[in-house]
């Protein structure tokens, strides 16, 4: 879902090389991160959305490991820094968008918690009007190639493109 002309779009590019550069582009992300931040990620299946999660969950100082949530759909890491949990969910096998989604009680925990939601495109978008939207694209097929491109697109005032380049 494209952002609506009259809402400010921010936006930076770049490329990762390996799965331990996706770990660390989530911990720099987390530097970004405040309570309230809606974070949609968006990648085909083993493009690297856990992967950058587990980095957001090092960089906020969260509680447990983080691992996908695919059969629980939702997991809370709550701080251990004082700062906000981290709400973990895959909506990869929720097929009824924010209905399914009002379920999980995402709108309750977002005020002060950072909310990652996989797969969520079409589903969580009326949850924030800001929010960051994280597109990983990978090279498709039978390959070991690890080179990622990662597209992050703040949507709203809550995000300026120089604080996206510093990821």
């Amino acid at each position: 879902m494209e952002a609506p002309q009259s809402q400010a779009t921010t936006e930076a590019t770049f490329a990762v090389d390996s799965p331990e550069q996706m770990q660390e582009t989530g911990r720099r992300l987390a530097k970004l991160l405040r309570p309230g931040d809606l974070v949609m990620l968006t990648g085909e299946l083993g493009a690297g959305k856990t992967t950058l999660t587990r980095g957001l969950g090092e960089g906020l100082g969260v509680r447990g490991a983080v691992t996908s949530p695919t059969f629980v759909i939702a997991r809370v890491h709550p701080s251990l820094t004082g700062g906000p949990a981290l709400v973990h969910v895959d909506a990869y096998r929720l097929g009824g968008g924010l209905d399914e989604m009002e379920d999980l009680d995402l709108d309750v925990s977002l005020p002060e918690s950072v909310v990652v939601v996989e797969w969520g495109d079409g589903k969580v978008e009326d949850l924030s009007e800001e929010r960051l939207h994280v597109l990983i694209h990978r090279v498709v097929g039978d390959t070991d190639d690890d080179r990622r491109t990662v597209i992050l697109r703040g949507l709203g005032s809550r995000w300026s493109t120089e604080d996206l380049t510093l990821v």
